[in-house]
This record gives structure tokens, sequence and C-alpha cells, in this order.
């Protein structure tokens, strides 16, 4: 073990050594039998929603010939597509686009294909906006693109709505056999109104397996189709959860940086804590954040129990949401991202007439002067009262997004155990579906219609 409250794993960190004046030893110690029965019903496959757990072995066990057609489908995708329309939502989209932003840029679509060598990339089928869809439309105008639709049932309602129109366009574009070839399916390996379609018009398929919940997905063919596209290399990235796994399966309690991180989140919501803010200070993290968010507040969030997970953009919400962490109301915590290696070092320069007074930075990398500003960030919130846990990671590389991935994954599992929550169900959520139903008037849903119309 390192120095106390700092974990190494290969290419990530965690560290709760910022956490400790608000985190008695005493109390991470008493925390143990909890945990590791916790850390043992998951890996057993002993408790609720047991089978949901086919995550758990995926980095080392996962059919690789669909592997193979993933990497052959996405090298067909880049020669043959300038856009790459990806139709999914919630674990459907949400782990492929935290993948494509963190390993590329927020620019990526902006620059030419000389440089990007991919197609753009754009993600529909999360909301149920027209002209959130018309502008997308207006973007594609009348280049070549391909589509990948997510979704196990084929039915999900934001999803679906988007397919319809993009598979009319390509239809109109290509014609049904033309637009066949162009579609790519990921959906449930035998059954489902999607995979009936597929089979019936030829599209090619991939499977969302039935022992991986969405939110879990990211490594199966649901992340990985998009993320190939985008010239990610996706063996690297399963190399790195393989090896997250290798550590959260074998490292003791102390020593466990997953399980560690779980009890730290436990003991901070036993000790009347109940947000969790999630802070990244490069914009390449925002979409990992929103992935957090998902896998938290889905897995976590029932039975009236569960730290409500946040997240900020640092430095851009310390103009705003920073006051509030910074003195409000001292209901949170703060779990921080951090990227090691600076990748695109760009350094100060000095001016004779030093008007807005930045010469004292002349020399230093933007990336200095972000950390640093991430440092005084961190000690300020601490004097402020809010406990400070740190993620570190080495680089934007494929291996360790993979390692960051899994160490996510498992903590969750674990926390959701010692918080006496199913991790892998989602009860909640169904409910505005039936509303939905009910209020657009879908067969079987009349009596609920005039129920809820009485009530808005």
């Amino acid at each position: 073990m390192m120095e106390e409250g700092k974990y190494n794993m290969d290419k990530v960190m965690f560290d709760y050594a910022n956490a400790e004046g608000f985190v008695q030893k005493d109390a991470i110690e008493s925390m143990k039998e909890a945990a590791l029965s916790a850390k043992q019903t998951l890996v057993g496959k002993s408790g609720a929603g047991n089978d949901y757990l086919g995550w758990l072995d995926l980095p080392v066990d996962y059919d690789k010939d669909e592997f193979k057609r993933i990497i052959a489908a996405a090298e067909r995708i880049k020669s043959d597509s300038e856009v790459f329309v990806v139709i999914g939502i919630g674990g459907s989209y949400l782990g492929a686009r935290a993948a494509i932003e963190f390993l590329r840029h927020g620019f990526y679509n902006n620059v030419s294909k000389d440089i990007r060598k991919t197609p753009e990339i754009y993600y529909v089928g999360h909301n149920i906006s027209s002209s959130y869809i018309s502008g997308l439309i207006q973007v594609i105008g009348d280049r070549d693109f391909s589509v990948n639709v997510i979704s196990k049932s084929g039915t999900t309602t934001e999803s679906a709505i988007a397919f319809r129109i993009f598979k009319e366009m390509l239809e109109s574009k290509y014609g049904k056999e033309g637009a066949a070839k162009r579609i790519y399916a990921t959906t449930d390996k035998e059954r489902g109104a999607l995979k009936k379609l597929a089979d019936d018009s030829g599209y090619e398929t991939f499977v969302v397996p039935d022992d991986v919940g969405g939110r879990y997905s990211v490594l199966t063919a649901v992340g990985l189709l998009p993320i190939a596209v985008s010239g990610a290399d996706i063996t690297a990235l399963m190399e790195g959860a393989a090896a997250m796994r290798k550590t959260c399966l074998e490292k003791d309690y102390y020593d466990n940086p997953a399980v560690m991180y779980a009890v730290l989140r436990n003991i901070l919501y036993n000790n009347g804590k109940s947000v969790e803010i999630i802070a990244n200070y490069e914009p390449s993290m925002h979409y990992i954040s929103e992935w957090w968010k998902q896998l938290y507040g889905e897995s976590e969030g029932k039975d009236h129990k569960g730290l409500f997970p946040a997240s900020v953009d640092l430095t851009t919400d310390l103009h705003s949401m920073g006051q509030f962490i910074q003195d409000g109301a001292r209901i949170m915590f703060e779990t921080v991202i951090e990227i090691d290696d600076d990748e695109c070092p760009i350094k100060m320069t000095e001016e004779p007439d030093n008007m807005d007074g930045l010469n004292y930075l002349s020399g230093l990398t933007l990336d200095a002067i972000n950390k640093n500003a991430m440092k005084g960030t961190r000690i300020a919130h601490i004097d402020g009262g809010v406990p400070n846990l740190l993620v570190k990671v080495k680089d934007k590389s494929e291996y360790s997004l993979g390692e960051l991935f899994y160490f996510f994954e498992f903590a969750c599992g674990v926390s959701g155990y010692i918080l006496g929550v199913n991790p892998f169900n989602q009860p909640g959520v169904e409910d505005y579906k039936r509303n939905m139903f009910a209020l657009l008037g879908k067969p079987g849903y009349e009596k609920e219609k005039e129920a809820l119309l009485s009530r808005i």
C-alpha cells in the first residue's frame, strides 16, 4: 500500500486523503465487514439483480467473433459515410459519447476529414425535440451517412421516433436495399421489434446481452461500435478494463480502490451528506460526468435512499455553482477527476506592456495553470467544509479509459449493496413511461389517460 489514503492502479489512482478530516479512521474499519460482504455478494452473483452481472467478466469474456465484426463494420462505415448517426438514449448512447469526447475533443466534428480520418458523429434519439432533429437533418444535408440504432426492444419511445425519421431518410436517398446496408442495429439477440425488423430487412446486427443492463453496457457492442467508428482502439479499451477488473477482484480491503471509493461515499452519506458532485477540469470529461450520473443515479436512487449525483465543469462553473459549493448548505462532497498528462502543451508568453497583468504566468503551460486552479479550488472547498475525493487518470488513452469505466462500475455495484438497494434495476424509470403512453393515447392506457387529464 502507498501513502495512506492513496491507491495506485496502472493508469488510475484513487485518493481520499483530503476527506480524512471528515471521516474517522475507525469508520473505515467499521465498514469493512459490510463492504467485503457487499463485494462478495457482487462477485458471487448472489444478490438482488444478479441476472444483470454479465458486465463483471466482460473485459475477459466477450464474443471475439462479434468483436471482429464490430471492427470490420467500423472500417466499412469510415469508408462509405461522411456522417455517422448514433440513435439511443441513456446507456444506449452515453457511454459511447463519453468515450468519444474523452478520447477526441469537442471540435472533433468540425476539423477536416484529412485530420479527423473518420465520419462526423452525432447523437439522436435521446430527446423528443423537433428542433434538435431538424437541426441534425440540416447538418447531414445531402452527404452520405449511416445509422447505428441501439435499443434492446426497438420500442423505446425517444429512440424509435428518431429511427423512423432517419430510416425514412436513408430509404429515400438509397432505396430500401441500399439503406439496409447503412443501418446497423444493436439489439436483442433473438427477440423484439428491432430484431425482427433487422432480420426482415437485412440490417447487420450486434447484440445487447441479456445479462448486461444499459448503464453497464459501454464495453458491449452498444458502446464499442460507435467508439470504433471514431477511430479509437477498442482492443486497448478492453485491455484497460481487464486490468482494472483484476485489481478490483484481487486487492484486499484497504488496497482495493473501487471498494474504498464505495466505502467513503457510503460513510459520507451516513454522516449526512446527500449530494456527490463529480468535478472535472477538462471539457472532454463532460460526458464522462454525464455517464457517471446515470450509472450512480439509476443504480442507487431507490427506496428513498441514495446520494444525489451531480456534476460541474470547472473552472467554468466556479463562476456560477462555485459559490454554492463553497458557501452554501453543507450537504455535499466532491469527487474530482484529474487528467495527469498534458497532451497539448500551450505556453503563456510575455508581452511588453503587460496590460492584462498576466506576465507572471509567462513560461507556464495552460495545463499547469489549470492544475493550480484545481489545487487552489480543492483547498478552498475543503476549508469550506466540503470533503474531497480524487480520481487521477494518467492520460487520455483508451487503456486508461477502460480502467476508469470498470472502476466506477465495480464501485457502483459494491456501493449499492452496502446501501441496501438493488443496483441493477430501475423501477422508477417506468413511471413516467406509463403516464406518457396514457397521455399520448397508446392502446390499453385509456383509463389511465382519463385519470391523468383530471390532474393537469
